[in-house]
């Protein structure tokens, strides 16, 4: 009769014993960190993060010269003594400057899972500037690619010139005959004919010529005080030096300067240390090119990392399953320092220090830091 009574007794106990134990276990909170992979399957309330990279930014101003004859180059001696002057149309390219910029993104091949048996509480927010986690859907660059900035310019609207004449024909009168038959007989009556010819081209230069010496002249005399009338305000001075310029070109020829502005996207690896990177190629005729072209030299990048974090303690990635969770564990990223350097032809056209992530060493951090408090 006794053990029928403690026997339920006992039961009892021991199920309050283990409903303690396992409300204990459940209780305890529990994270696990998990590599992004297409075997991983993200559940509700799991949290996705992933590691910063560095994107680099080489923003390059190029200079563009143009030159044009003038219609009457080979007569700017003869006429007015001018030496030197453009007789073939060319076209020259330099670089003005060179600026890389940074900026972080998302690590495309770093994404991580964090779930816990707990509300997830973070503060995500707070730590976005740091670089601990950031917004999801990342754009996806190419190793290298550029984009043109600027207007382009219709050269085409340079080459028309006003040929500074005022007359470009001359009426030529000529007399003619025609036979006419009076009486039986044929008779030569004379007639006029007025035809125009076009002045040639040394004729034009010869006009143009005197005409741009009678500015010169006019315009000397007003500012002597030598003219019968003289303007009231300087707008005279003004359109005749207009003129004058325009005049001039027909023999100097013109010279017209763009500035235009291309931007390279670059993202560095860890593995091109000390190796240069050839962003673009650059030829002083053709001017910026592709990196398959075969025009022009090639214009590199040097990233060589000063390695700040090498002596911390780096997180082996050798385990028998890379996919296995952590627990209690977070990955983040350091970056390290990297000497930036663009090159052309043995000329350094920037140099800079840098923070580039991907040069930097991947870390643990505890869980609690950024979740939970």
């Amino acid at each position: 009769m006794r053990r029928i009574i403690l026997s339920p007794l006992f039961v009892t106990i021991m199920l309050i014993t283990s409903s303690c134990f396992l409300t204990d276990r459940m209780a305890k909170p529990v994270t696990r960190v998990t590599p992004l992979s297409d075997t991983v399957v993200l559940r509700d309330g799991s949290l996705v993060y992933a590691l910063p990279r560095s994107i680099l930014t080489v923003r390059v101003e190029f200079e563009r010269t143009i030159e044009i004859p003038g219609p009457y180059s080979r007569y700017a001696g003869e006429l007015l003594g001018l030496d030197g002057v453009i007789l073939h149309e060319t076209e020259s390219w330099l670089i003005r400057s060179v600026m890389v910029n940074s900026h972080e993104e998302a690590d495309p091949s770093e994404f991580y899972v964090i779930e816990s048996n707990t509300m997830v509480q973070s503060n995500v927010l707070t730590l976005k500037k740091e670089g601990l986690i950031l917004d999801l859907n990342p754009q996806s660059f190419a190793r290298v690619q550029s984009f043109a900035g600027g207007k382009e310019v219709d050269i085409n609207q340079f080459r028309s010139w006003d040929l500074g004449s005022d007359e470009y024909y001359r009426v030529q009168t000529d007399t003619v005959y025609k036979r006419v038959s009076v009486d039986k007989q044929f008779i030569r009556i004379p007639y006029t004919v007025e035809q125009k010819r076009k002045l040639s081209e040394a004729q034009l230069a010869e006009r143009a010529a005197r005409r741009l010496m009678d500015l010169r002249e006019g315009k000397f005399m007003i500012l002597t005080g030598e003219a019968n009338v003289f303007p009231q305000s300087e707008a005279a001075i003004v359109e005749i030096n207009r003129m004058e310029k325009e005049l001039t070109e027909l023999f100097t020829g013109k010279t017209f300067t763009d500035i235009k502005t291309f931007t390279y996207s670059f993202s560095p690896d860890k593995d091109i240390t000390g190796t240069p990177v050839e962003i673009f190629r650059f030829s002083e005729v053709t001017g910026p090119e592709e990196v398959d072209s075969e025009f022009g030299k090639p214009v590199i990048m040097e990233l060589i990392p000063e390695k700040k974090t090498k002596d911390l303690t780096v997180v082996s990635r050798a385990r028998p399953d890379p996919s296995s969770p952590v627990q209690d564990k977070l990955y983040y990223r350091i970056p390290d320092i990297v000497n930036v350097m663009v090159k052309y032809d043995d000329e350094t056209l920037y140099k800079s220090r840098k923070l580039v992530y991907q040069f930097g060493e991947i870390m643990q951090l505890p869980a609690n830091y950024i979740i939970g408090k």
